[in-house]
């Protein structure tokens, strides 16, 4: 039937070499780490967020570089696809906010668990502790892998899921990058992303572990019109802002700014119009007419943000209220509705969910994940030049190409 090896045993390599060894070939498995899936295994604070119940238009509008591309991938194996095979293989799943689907458990072990399952089921020959060095090509046709421990494996197929270079710690040090690159594939430029941003207003630091919910922002960039809108929760940190909506932003900071200065404009009030913020505003200002300002705000916003947003106000913190001039309230109604911060960067590559950039998708065939290049390499997961913003989706890329692979490499063994 053939024999196909896959490196990497992350999402990506699990769900390729499961895939491949269901359509009946002979499959080989190889990890440098000593466990499979250990990024995932750290994915959503341990939880694993491993897909989004959403519709497909909304899976791909999520999907910020090259969605076109994932169009066979992402409808040959989607979301749904997705959760009945992790259900199927034991993982029972759970649906929350947003669509965002965990195993009911919130243990990723769990996640891991049903593709190891699967793996020993499928036999898939797994060796862990085995790092590729250089893949074998004779002809234009992959041949098989060269090892950095001078072992040689040969097959029919290979499929590279090596990921990206987001949390070095787990493994991720872009060895396929450069394996690839070595037989002529070409590497867009790489750069973290889903990652926190840098701010460079003092006060920023003053509001460290502060979490704010139900907000809106926008990034743009030289006085043009909002390149990124969002909504949703965002944390202060000791260097800037954090949290499941910054991480959002950042992917379209980094493809926009490519780490050049953006304003970040923050409304702490979106449910209300300027007008209904100010009507509320006078409602607040009426029942505390005779308190100071800095002693007046506690219903609108949380303790920690009042002395920054009294100063940012430019009204006296000693002022009482029926002092503050029509003038000074306007003002302080678009402060609340326009709280600007000047970002300056972005945090780096351990701090990172994914990685922007990689194997540059015109080198890849769309309908079976195959290089274009050199007949019988397959690519899947991070290491594509594919990424998505935080929800699931990341992952689901990681299935729907895996398994697209994986049936790929296979389908090709039994035409040859």
């Amino acid at each position: 039937m053939g024999r196909i090896i896959v490196i990497g045993g992350g999402a990506a390599g699990m769900m390729a070499a499961t895939a491949a060894a269901g359509q009946g070939c002979e499959v080989l498995l190889c990890e440098k780490n000593e466990k499979l899936g250990k990024k995932l295994f750290i994915t959503g604070k341990g939880r694993c967020n491993l897909t989004n119940q959403c519709d497909m238009d909304v899976l791909f509008g999520n999907v910020v570089t090259n969605g076109k591309f994932l169009y066979s991938a992402f409808y040959g194996f989607d979301n749904q696809a997705a959760m009945d095979w992790f259900e199927k293989a034991g993982c029972r799943l759970k649906t929350e906010r947003g669509g965002r689907v965990f195993p009911v458990s919130d243990h990723s072990s769990d996640v891991i668990g049903a593709l190891a399952n699967q793996l020993k089921k499928e036999k898939v020959d797994i060796r862990l502790r085995k790092q590729a060095k250089s893949l074998l090509v004779q002809e234009g046709k992959v041949k098989g892998v060269e090892f950095s421990d001078g072992e040689t494996e040969y097959g029919d197929g290979v499929i590279l899921a090596t990921g990206g270079l987001s949390y070095p710690l787990t493994g991720s040090d872009g060895d396929g990058y450069r394996m690839a690159e070595e037989k002529g594939h070409t590497i867009k430029e790489t750069s973290p992303s889903l990652v926190p941003l840098t701010v460079l207003e003092k006060w920023c630091r003053d509001l460290q572990g502060l979490s704010l919910k139900n907000v809106k922002i926008s990034l743009s960039q030289d006085g043009k019109k909002a390149f990124y809108e969002g909504f949703g929760e965002m944390l202060f940190t000791h260097f800037g802002v954090s949290g499941p909506l910054i991480l959002s932003a950042s992917s379209y900071y980094g493809k926009k700014c490519k780490g050049g200065r953006a304003v970040l404009r923050l409304d702490l009030k979106p449910a209300l119009s300027p007008e209904q913020l100010d009507k509320r505003l006078l409602r607040d200002f009426e029942e505390n007419k005779n308190k100071q300002f800095k002693n007046s705000l506690g219903g609108l916003f949380p303790s920690k943000l009042i002395p920054v947003m009294v100063d940012l106000s430019g009204i006296e913190g000693e002022k009482k209220i029926h002092e503050i001039t029509k003038g000074e309230r306007a003002h302080f109604v678009h402060l609340i509705k326009n709280m600007e911060m000047t970002v300056t960067g972005m945090r780096g590559y351990e701090e990172a969910i994914i990685t922007r950039g990689g194997i540059s998708v015109k080198e890849v065939n769309p309908s079976t994940m195959e290089s274009k290049i050199v007949k019988g390499l397959y690519f899947a997961g991070e290491m594509l030049d594919v990424d998505a913003l935080t929800g699931g989706f990341n992952l689901q890329i990681a299935w729907s190409t895996g398994y697209l692979a994986g049936t790929s490499a296979a389908l090709s063994m039994t035409r040859n």
